[in-house]
């Protein structure tokens, strides 16, 4: 009888293994929900909102004002320096107005324009937000951190302009991703610049970036 029993638990107990495997082999083999891809935010209403500003005459009416140059960065940024990937930046149009410690998603600071021949066409908007507003830890919109704290960006920006910021390409498909600062397809080499200068890396401000005076 002793013997009997063994050999029943003994089975029984291979059989009870035996349903755990059977039942969680699906479960494993299947993806788990937390694993999928990060759902992009929508960014629809944003984009709806500042559609008036292809024209940018309308943008100058709002308060926006171009700072005349056009962005490239060259190469990455060293140590010490804004990890900037190479890519353009586009022509600044900024709202002085509009800057203050907590950002509004359907007003942003900055507009960004690309050279198109002797037009420019919205490709972007930033959101900027100076360390002198008194803000008091790194702002977010959509759930994307800021860039920064970094120091300003000269002769656009003066140096002591410390700020966060986050670039939206709203308009504008770019390969390094939404909020990234810069985008490979943008260039400042359509420019009809008046003026050109290179200038060396600043600390927390990026790469080598040329700095063309829109005509």
């Amino acid at each position: 009888m002793k013997i009997e029993r063994r050999r029943s638990n003994h089975r029984l107990a291979w059989t009870a293994a035996g349903w755990i495997v059977v039942l969680l082999s699906p479960l494993a083999a299947r993806p788990l929900v937390a694993q999928a891809k990060a759902v992009a935010p929508d960014l629809s209403a944003v984009r709806a909102a500042l559609k008036k500003y292809e024209d940018p005459y309308v943008a100058i009416h709002d308060g926006y004002f171009s700072t005349l140059g056009c962005i490239e960065i060259g190469r990455p940024g060293g140590a010490g320096y804004v990890p900037y990937k190479p890519g353009g930046m586009g022509v600044h149009f900024l709202n002085v107005g509009l800057i203050g410690p907590v950002p509004d998603p359907a007003k942003p600071q900055v507009l960004i324009y690309e050279p198109d021949g002797d037009k420019l066409r919205l490709v972007a908007a930033e959101w900027f937000v100076p360390l002198s507003t008194g803000v008091k830890q790194r702002p977010t919109l959509w759930g994307q951190p800021f860039d920064g704290p970094m120091m300003g960006h000269p002769p656009l920006l003066p140096m002591e302009l410390t700020h966060y910021d986050l670039h939206v390409w709203l308009y504008k498909a770019n390969s390094l991703g939404t909020f990234a600062p810069t985008n490979p397809a943008v260039s400042a080499a359509t420019v009809p610049a008046t003026a050109s200068q290179r200038f060396m890396d600043t600390p927390r401000s990026g790469g080598d970036a040329t700095c063309r005076a829109n005509g």
